[in-house]
């Protein structure tokens, strides 16, 4: 794990490429040297796109899925393809390769940075390889050069040629002479069509529990191996050509892993001093669209710098930064561990398909070249074209994230071939066991709480006993039942009526309701109502009132004291249009203040002449008092 887990498998899908381009970093620092065979820079810019007729067609080319990964084209670079349909067979290669080359070179000492010779000691472990860059100081980032940023400006995208369906998604780019590949051209076992022998090819015997393919496979990688070695290593003595190909032999089935279909080395020499570079082109799956994957990368990694880019095979997100590689001990040429600095530019294109990305990386440890590369990467990129047969692929599954199934009902034991089986003993429960409640179980509903002593069970168990009442019981009232007597409904005839005649309790302080026609402030100058006689009701049984409260009128209980007068008449007479006059009788005691209530036309703010005090007005007939 590094800083962050921005390089580790769990954090980016990436990763396991971005640490094949750090290995091969610290492959050039630890065994490039003086005697190492370097082209001239100027081959990375010798051809371009446009001179090659056969560039802006890529797909005309014979390449897979019945040809080679990889090859080279004259006056053109190496053409790389790589499928989604082809995923190869994933057969080790790394122990058959190793014991091949081993038989190729035989005995000449031991082998750099391995405390063994055997085929079965030489794995990637033993060289402590691979290895994971980490990020280096953001002062020591690299700048977005001028090739680089020029891919952001506005120009016209091909379209994906064509393919046969289930052919997936294919990519195609080329890739500048003067590197070195560690990759077979025909690529790992199961990607392309392949001549397979018969009998010992290079060491590698046949049979052993060996696949035909898989032994042709390593049969290319180990010839393709020990040519790279000799082209690097011309000036170098045989054991180093030997390490370097028995090295790049240990890290096959690292860099196929990976999804690596490309991985190469260059050594240039540029103004009179040495200069390397690394190129991996790898797919990988990543179903986020262009801006939330670029905006991921801005995210996770804070020291770099991202940009978002169009290139002609669509758009892609471009990041610049600088990390830190290790280089092993066992590797350097000193013995002792230490870290180098490299420049690293790295490009991803999604494609088609919607969930498939490309991922190519460039890296180089001699900064004061770094517009070189990044021209040479930009023209790759601009090379860069799609093949789809028009499938959507699927989507990557989210993680299954682990939930307890239900208990499914057990299963009716199957019948066994003979006349008397016995019965099949239950099966040890490992887990506590659950109860399902049943589809119309109401969680809400009102439950009897359990004593300590009793269980609680699930409507599926044994039937529950009644529960014992709890509370003050209390009397609930019919539902047609009226406490405030408003409807005039008689209430409900107890069940077991009292003796008639028996008064119900008085209760409450007697008052006198007045007559609904009834003016206690005489502005209408209707006299109040001759008080009438009340006749004696009979006496009846009281009704059962559970609230205390009389309902009917003709009721004599009234627990409350409260009189409710006889019912109106069905017909009562409209009030009349002009006030009466005062009856003649003799005038009864006068109450209260009199009062002057102005005429209709009153108008208070005209103007009033001086006029002499009016004589007091005769004394009226007084009115009858209700409230005495």
């Amino acid at each position: 794990m590094t800083q962050d887990g921005q390089f580790s498998t769990e954090a980016s899908p990436f990763a396991a490429a971005e640490r094949v381009s750090a290995t091969l970093g610290s492959l050039t620092d630890a065994l490039f040297g003086a005697r190492t065979s370097r082209h001239p820079a100027a081959a990375l810019t010798a051809l371009r796109a446009a001179a090659h007729p056969a560039a802006d067609a890529l797909f005309h080319l014979p390449l897979a899925p019945n040809g080679p990964v990889h090859t080279a084209v004259d006056r053109l670079g190496t053409v790389v393809t790589a499928g989604t349909a082809r995923p190869g067979t994933g057969a080790a290669l790394a122990p058959l390769v190793t014991g091949a080359l081993l038989a190729r070179y035989g005995a000449a000492g031991p082998v750099r940075g391995a405390a063994g010779g055997s085929a079965e000691a030489l794995t990637a472990e033993s060289f402590e390889l691979p290895v994971t860059g980490e990020p280096a100081d953001p002062k020591l980032r690299p700048p977005f050069a001028a090739p680089l940023a020029a891919l952001a400006g506005g120009q016209q995208t091909r379209r994906p040629v064509e393919l046969p369906t289930g052919a997936g998604a294919e990519v195609r780019l080329v890739v500048p002479p003067g590197f070195h590949t560690l990759t077979a051209p025909d690529g790992p076992p199961g990607v392309s069509a392949r001549t397979v022998r018969t009998g010992p090819v290079d060491g590698i015997p046949a049979g052993h529990a060996v696949a035909p393919a898989t032994g042709a496979a390593a049969a290319a990688l180990t010839a393709h191996l020990a040519e790279t070695a000799e082209e690097l290593f011309s000036g170098a003595v045989a054991g180093e050509r030997r390490d370097f190909a028995l090295i790049a032999a240990a890290l096959a089935d690292t860099v196929t892993a990976a999804g690596a279909v490309y991985a190469g080395v260059g050594a240039f020499h540029l103004d009179g001093r040495p200069t390397e570079a690394t190129l991996v082109v790898s797919l990988a799956r990543h179903p986020l669209p262009i801006t939330g994957l670029a905006t991921e990368l801005a995210t996770v990694r804070r020291h770099a710098e991202v940009w978002t880019v169009l290139l002609p095979a669509g758009p892609a997100a471009v990041l610049v930064e600088a990390r830190s590689v290790p280089v092993p001990g066992p590797l350097a040429a000193d013995g002792g561990r230490r870290w180098a600095v490299t420049s690293v530019v790295e490009a991803f294109v999604p494609l088609p398909d919607g969930v498939s990305v490309l991922c190519v990386q460039l890296t180089t440890a001699q900064p004061q070249d770094w517009e070189l590369y990044t021209d040479v990467f930009a023209e790759l990129l601009k090379s860069v074209q799609f093949g789809w047969d028009g499938v959507p692929a699927t989507p990557l599954a989210p993680a299954p994230v682990a939930v307890p199934a239900p208990a499914a009902p057990p299963a009716p034991p199957a019948p066994a071939p003979a006349p008397a089986p016995a019965p099949a003993p239950a099966p040890e429960e490992d887990a506590t066991p659950v109860r399902i409640p049943p589809a119309d179980f109401n969680p809400f509903a009102p439950v009897a709480d359990p004593t300590p002593a009793q269980p609680i069970l699930v409507p599926d168990d044994a039937a529950r006993p009644p529960a014992p009442p709890k509370g003050t019981p209390v009397m609930v009232p019919p539902p047609d039942f009226d406490p405030f007597g408003i409807l005039g409904t008689p209430a409900a005839e107890p069940a077991a009526p009292e003796a008639p005649g028996t008064p119900g309790p008085s209760k409450g302080t007697p008052v006198t309701v007045p007559p609904p026609d009834f003016d206690p402030f005489g502005i209408l100058g209707t006299p109040a109502a001759e008080p009438q006689p009340t006749a004696p009701q009979p006496a009846t049984a009281p009704a059962a009132d559970p609230f205390g409260t009389v309902t009917a009128a003709d009721r004599p209980g009234d627990p409350f004291g409260t009189t409710v007068p006889a019912p109106r008449p069905a017909a009562v007479p409209p009030p009349p249009s002009t006030p009466p006059a005062a009856p003649a009788t003799g005038p009864g005691p006068a109450k209260g203040t009199p009062v002057m209530v102005p005429p209709p036309d009153f108008d208070p703010f005209a103007p009033q002449p001086d006029a002499a005090p009016a004589p007091p007005p005769p004394a009226a007939a007084p009115e009858r008092d209700p409230f005495g």
